[in-house]
């Protein structure tokens, strides 16, 4: 138990093949579309979420994270899914109760499928990519600046862990 724990905590890839990120767009929560075209030169942190989740809390350090280095160039995504039915019904719920909850400000999409058939060609680039398909919400996968998958990371990495932010801090500092 204890290992399987481990492995969906810090579902860590390095070296990963170096396909640059194509484009997607993902509808925006606020309405309109997020394209990443617009993350080139960035590096971003994209994260499935969920409202009802036990790992919901981690809104919290995922603001902390974005707010502490937006300003330098970090984004990142928060993608609401109902894929594993922690999600509320819609995304004006999710938004309110992130909103009421967390004050979020950091960019966040509709509600979408992360995994299976119908799971958003971002999240299908990366299973094909690096072999990474969410276990479960709250999962993190780190884009570089170059567009390249840098990492991967489960439930129990929580967002300002040094695992997170060490290689952000790197791409920030061009390293």
């Amino acid at each position: 138990m204890i290992r399987t724990l481990t492995a969906l905590a810090l579902t860590l890839t390095t070296a990963l093949p170096a396909a640059a990120l194509e484009t997607f767009t993902f509808a925006n929560i606020d309405g309109g579309e997020i394209s990443s075209a617009d993350w080139a030169g960035h590096p971003v942190l994209v994260v499935n979420t969920a409202s009802r989740c036990g790992f919901t809390p981690q809104y919290d350090g995922l603001q902390a994270l974005y707010d502490d280095y937006k300003d330098q160039g970090l984004i990142v995504l928060a993608v609401p899914s109902d894929d594993f039915r922690q999600e509320l019904s819609s995304a004006e719920e999710v938004k309110e109760f992130c909103d009421v909850n967390f004050g979020l400000t950091l960019p966040m999409t509709d509600i979408t499928h992360v995994r299976g058939d119908a799971a958003h060609p971002f999240y299908k680039w990366v299973a094909d990519t690096a072999g990474f398909t969410p276990g479960w919400n709250f999962n993190k996968v780190l884009i570089a600046p170059d567009g390249s998958i840098a990492a991967t990371f489960g439930s129990l990495a929580r967002p300002q862990s040094s695992a997170i932010t060490d290689p952000i801090k790197a791409m920030l500092a061009g390293s």
